[in-house]
């Protein structure tokens, strides 16, 4: 059986060792609830801030219809395409609030968070509606608790509320789900009215004291975040489990997330591809019978990973950052190497979001300062 969050083919003997139900078992994997592990038992996967705010706005729209019980559950979808379902704590005039659910993530600080979205229909005219930042007559935007951009090298512009593209993306096709469900669909999409939706965080600015935030240019509150929808748990247990996967591989890449996932699967066929996140050297020392090792992710933890202090004293918030601004910057190529020695033979291939490759120390793929 497949797990539809990380493409990981689970093998049989894993579930079989279960301890609920095997059908119970392939439903909760199914809905990519949760991650089953070697010996049989599993982690809870939760739901990002992005799935988490898009129930919130969703229940805020079907709140315009009236009072919702706490406890109503709401759906939403998610950028992989499997639906999320979590519980309302209220909603009422236009206002809702979703607890995040709790997770095995053993650091994920934003765990049973509420997460709140405020509704308004309104006419065009209306000075709080940015029509050019508006898509299919819904307007967007954070408030208490989000934080706002402060630096380049982010996904969102500077001055902007830290909303990722992706669930930005995923709160809209959420709150046109209320809007239909609510029979206001028509209106809005017509342009008689539009919608202004506001998410924010009552914690979120007491939360970020806890993150890097600030340090990294996100000021007064938490990041909306999420690629898959969906928080990938994590515990010394999991550890293992992959540890199993790198220990038996013959030829390996190890990533960093999912898009290094994504890009590996293309790049390198027939490899076992795990998912490491910043436990690199963990991934390498384990690779014990492996004849080829691959390191492929993103730059902010590669690069990183190669050198801890890259940005010290740098004038650079990230590595992101750096690459944008400043490619031929020596910092990068300095971090590279460092990258290479600590893999003890490894190839590492830096990729950006797109999966585009940015550096590899084989040198088949190197797009970097080309041009």
């Amino acid at each position: 059986m497949k797990d539809p969050v990380n493409d990981f083919e689970i093998p049989e003997e894993w579930i079989e060792k279960a301890s609920l139900p095997k059908a119970e078992v392939e439903d909760l994997v199914s809905r990519g609830l949760i991650v089953v592990l070697s010996d049989g038992s599993f982690l809870k996967r939760g739901f990002t801030t992005g799935t988490t705010s898009a129930a919130a706005a969703k229940a805020a729209v079907l709140s315009l219809a009236g009072k919702l019980e706490s406890g109503t559950i709401i759906s939403v979808p998610t950028p992989i395409g499997l639906r999320a379902e979590m519980p309302a704590e209220s909603g009422t005039g236009g206002n809702a609030c979703v607890r995040k659910m709790y997770n095995d993530h053993e650091s994920d600080i934003t765990r049973d968070v509420s997460f709140c979205a405020k509704v308004k229909k309104t006419a065009a005219i209306d000075p709080e509606f940015s029509k050019e930042k508006a898509v299919d007559n819904i307007f967007i935007t954070g408030g208490e608790g989000v934080g706002i951009i402060q630096r380049a090298g982010f996904e969102t512009r500077v001055g902007e509320y830290a909303i990722n593209p992706k669930p930005l993306a995923q709160i809209r096709e959420s709150v046109k789900e209320g809007l239909k469900e609510i029979g206001l669909f028509d209106e809005i999409e017509k342009g008689e009215s539009v919608l202004i939706v506001t998410i924010y965080i009552p914690d979120g600015k007491e939360l970020s004291k806890k993150t890097l935030n600030e340090r990294i240019g996100i000021v007064g509150g938490i990041s909306v975040l999420g690629t898959t929808g969906f928080v990938e748990p994590w515990n010394d247990h999991l550890g293992e489990m992959k540890d199993v996967l790198i220990q038996n591989a013959k030829k390996v890449v190890l990533t960093t997330g999912r898009q290094g996932m994504a890009t590996s699967s293309m790049l390198f066929p027939g490899y076992e591809i795990v998912m490491v996140g910043s436990r690199i050297s963990e991934g390498i020392d384990a690779a014990v019978s492996a004849e080829e090792i691959i390191v492929c992710g993103l730059p902010g933890l590669v690069l990183k990973w190669g050198n801890p202090d890259m940005l010290k004293n740098s004038g650079f918030a990230t590595v992101v950052e750096v690459i944008e601004k400043d490619p031929k910057n020596p910092l990068l190529t300095q971090a590279f190497e460092m990258c290479v020695k600590k893999g003890k033979g490894a190839r590492i291939v830096v990729i950006d979001r797109d999966g585009l490759v940015l550096m590899d120390s084989k040198g088949e793929f190197d797009y970097l300062m080309k041009n």
